[in-house]
């Protein structure tokens, strides 16, 4: 009969001793932070329109008659890009955040408030955004949220 290795067991004794709703908030804050790097990753995207439009102010996209597209619009395409890079920035921000909260047990707020802004990325911000608001107004996961659960040995806090 094999056994298996130490650290296994450890593990399947701590998954065990955990909640299904600490299980489910582990999970979320895995997937926050997962999601918060796809969209980090997807944000950089607009970098393509920034260059454009740069390239539009150096003259790369003139005529043979030398005309080319205005001045303004090279500007009006760097600063779109350059929003759409910052929106997508500091929502991956947040979002990586509500993990981080979501790990601590802190933050329930916040964290149903991204859950919800989290919803208009479909499709897998608006499952991990519905099933955050969920998990997150079951009355014992409340309960975990409160100052002194946090303490606890089972929410991964201090042992006194």
């Amino acid at each position: 009969m094999r056994r298996a290795p130490p650290h296994a067991i450890f593990r399947r004794r701590e998954t065990e001793t955990m909640t299904q709703d600490e299980q489910h908030i582990k999970l979320l804050s895995i997937f926050h932070c997962v999601l918060g790097g796809i969209t980090a990753f997807f944000a950089c995207f607009p970098f393509i329109h920034v260059a454009m439009g740069i390239a539009m102010l150096r003259g790369a996209f003139t005529d043979q008659s030398g005309q080319g597209p205005p001045e303004f619009v090279g500007w009006i395409v760097i600063a779109m890009g350059s929003a759409f890079i910052l929106a997508g920035w500091t929502l991956a921000a947040l979002m990586i955040a509500a993990g981080r909260k979501l790990q601590r047990r802190r933050a329930r707020t916040f964290c149903m408030v991204v859950g919800g802004i989290e919803c208009i990325l479909m499709p897998l911000g608006t499952v991990l955004g519905v099933f955050t608001i969920i998990v997150l107004t079951k009355d014992p996961v409340r309960r975990l949220f409160e100052p002194g659960d946090r303490d606890s040995p089972a929410a991964g806090g201090q042992q006194t």
